[in-house]
């Protein structure tokens, strides 16, 4: 049997600060040391957990004082559920550190001076601010360690989301802070009936089961779509199940289900099957409506979202006369979001069945100046292309969490637009992309924006001028 290793104790440190991926930082002995679930002031002793050359990272077991910036949390499940990390700590707090993570990147990866950066944008919605929720149907539900203890038998059903760091631990939920109703509602329910008739519920270890996922997306116009995922068929119990759904809450616009007996739980591959009602909802925007399907993408936060987009638009500065290319596009909202303000607008992205949603997006605004195309950026942007549409005066991109392609920014550079609009969740990838165009490009804006309260995650606008 092989012992494992004991790292030393740490004792009586005082955390410094926080900084990426919500860790917070002290120094000891010439390491940095990256702590979770602790707070900026907390005296603590630290049991190391890994060790590397130039860092140790370890976990709090004894704490001696508590920092002036902790808040009580509000939910029963924080620091055990793997979401709202940041319930702990103040909001100015998770401002100011979501703040300096945009311009500490900014500085340290993308090598550009911070001095025109914006006071960040926060949030009006500190909880119930999401439109779209996934919740995992498990026969593995995590036990507390009282719970445990006690010998007694529990349930081991459950409908909820994983723990932090285990895939195939899922806490059992009873109210959930993210979503507005009617979403805790739905899940209780669901669950209840779950119990009440003997559902088997997903093993995530074998892969195996009858009820999987169930997602919930509520709209701000009202509309409410439930996507049931199943492991397996079994008619049955599955109309049987929706049924109930739509009789328990009739309010349900677009009630979809999808039999998934993949190794994961991804079903943009499979058919999803629309039971009741349409089969899409809409979001509302400034008088625009967005069309979402199952499988569309969607800005989470739509309050918020439309702050984003009226800052991207402003960061564009459109005054009618310009060709816009909006490049990860996706449905196309903020494509069609400036069209109105350009000349055109031009919308790529690799996804072919997100290029049609944008185009029904266009199609239902009835807006005729924008055009869409599915395929990889540095294929599509092309002398053809330009020759086509014209050459791009403004360039809008907002690339997924890993930022973009070494070849797309390669194909910006040789295109050089006179200005360059990037939108980015993640400050670091966009850094990095920010320092490659900075032979071409200098930054003149910049715009945190906080999508998620209660979490690290933070958004950031730059707009980009050619020299």
């Amino acid at each position: 049997m092989v012992k494992k290793k004991k790292f030393e104790l740490i004792p009586q440190v005082r955390i410094e600060e926080m900084v990426a991926e919500g860790k917070c930082l002290v120094r000891y002995q010439n390491l940095v040391v990256f702590v979770k679930d602790v707070a900026p002031g907390d005296v603590v002793d630290l049991q190391v957990t890994k060790k590397r050359k130039s860092y140790l990272e370890a976990k709090a077991v004894k704490f001696y004082e508590y920092s002036d910036v902790r808040v009580e949390p509000f939910c029963e499940h924080f620091g055990v559920c793997g979401g709202c990390k940041w319930q702990h700590i103040g909001y100015e707090t998770q401002l100011f550190y979501k703040q300096k993570q945009v311009k500490d990147n900014l500085e340290r990866i993308g090598k550009v001076s911070t001095s025109e950066m914006l006071p960040i944008l926060p949030s009006d919605q500190l909880s119930y601010y999401r439109n779209k929720l996934e919740f995992t149907f498990s026969n593995n539900r995590w036990l507390t360690y009282e719970q445990i203890k006690s010998g007694e038998e529990f349930d081991r059903n459950a409908l909820g989301f994983h723990i932090a760091q285990r895939f195939d631990k899922i806490i059992d939920v009873q109210h959930c802070y993210l979503q507005p109703a009617p979403s805790n509602e739905i899940r209780l329910a669901v669950a209840a009936y779950a119990r009440e008739n003997g559902l088997v519920h997903f093993d995530l270890l074998r892969m195996e089961g009858f009820l999987r996922n169930l997602i919930i997306r509520t709209a701000n116009t009202g509309e409410l779509m439930v996507i049931v995922q199943l492991g397996r068929e079994e008619a049955e119990n599955r109309i049987a199940l929706l049924d109930f759904l739509l009789q328990k809450f009739p309010q349900i616009t677009s009630l979809h289900y999808v039999i998934n007996s993949k190794g994961n739980e991804t079903f943009h591959d499979l058919d999803v099957v629309c039971y009741h009602g349409l089969p899409y909802i809409h979001e509302s925007m400034e008088g625009l409506r967005f069309r979402v399907g199952p499988k569309s993408f969607y800005q989470t936060n739509s309050a918020q979202a439309y702050e984003l987009y009226k800052l991207t638009r402003e960061f564009a500065d459109l005054t009618g006369k310009e060709n816009v290319y909006d490049l990860y596009t996706g449905a196309g909202t903020i494509a069609n979001f400036v069209a109105r303000q350009a000349k055109q607008v031009i919308g790529v992205e690799y996804v072919p069945s997100a290029i049609e949603d944008a185009k029904i997006n266009s199609e239902i605004n009835e807006i005729t100046n924008t055009h869409f195309y599915a395929g990889d950026m540095k294929d599509v942007l092309n002398d053809e292309l330009f020759a086509k549409h014209g050459r791009p005066d403004v360039i809008i991109t907002d690339p997924p969490r890993a930022g973009m392609h070494p070849d797309v920014i390669k194909m910006l550079l040789d295109v050089q637009a006179p200005k360059i609009v990037y939108v980015s969740c993640n400050p670091a990838t966009q850094a990095r992309d920010v320092e490659m165009l900075s032979e071409k490009y200098t930054v003149t804006k910049i715009q945190p924006v906080d999508m998620f309260p209660q979490t690290h995650h933070v958004e950031n606008i730059v707009q980009l001028i050619a020299k």
